[in-house]
């Protein structure tokens, strides 16, 4: 097998990794923020994040890297399979932990402040999963998809990340999940802050 060093796919991952941690981390000072007043525009913010999330990571980001990426490698080498296997459970975690932020959500904007321990504590909860998640995903199953995947692989997992992401709706949706990103980083309460 050919190893690939750099690959397009790889940067896309990569990027869009780096996006969502961008939105995790915005999330953490959005319930700080809500803390201190800003709770209805809070509010309103986060659940932008929350539809970010859920359009883009749960719905084109984690089925790609299911369908193309972790499937050359189970072929390739059974070393990687407990790791991919986990993997998928969290992809499954991710969306019940996302479920689980827009209920915090919704009951904080019903019953008040009252309730913002507990969408702290969900939005807590889900940056220490992501930061774990990322982790395993680009410590174990990029580095060895560098290793392991043939030219032929990686022509079929670059086509397939650098194509139009949203099998659904088109490059319009694309087009519009990037300017949704790019409204909620101008929007997040400056990091300094």
């Amino acid at each position: 097998m050919e190893p690939a060093t750099c690959r397009s796919a790889i940067q896309v991952m990569l990027s869009e990794h780096r996006r969502l941690t961008s939105i995790v981390n915005g999330m953490l000072r959005v319930v700080d923020g809500m803390e201190s007043g800003a709770g209805a525009p809070g509010a309103m913010l986060m659940r932008a994040m929350l539809y970010y999330i859920q359009e883009f990571p749960e719905q084109i980001h984690h089925p790609k890297e299911e369908r193309y990426l972790f499937a050359r490698l189970r072929e390739r080498t059974d070393e990687l399979d407990s790791v991919i296997e986990e993997l998928g459970r969290q992809h499954e975690e991710g969306a019940m932990r996302v479920r689980a932020l827009e209920r915090a959500l919704t009951r904080y904007e019903l019953g008040g402040a009252s309730m913002l321990p507990a969408l702290r504590a969900e939005v807590s909860a889900y940056a220490d999963f992501y930061a774990r998640h990322r982790q395993l995903e680009e410590s174990v199953i990029l580095p060895g998809a560098q290793h392991c995947l043939t030219l032929a692989d990686w022509v079929e997992i670059d086509e397939a990340f650098g194509a139009n992401r949203d099998p659904f709706e088109g490059l319009a949706a694309e087009d519009n999940l990037n300017d949704l990103y790019a409204l909620i980083v101008r929007t997040l309460p400056d990091a300094r802050s």
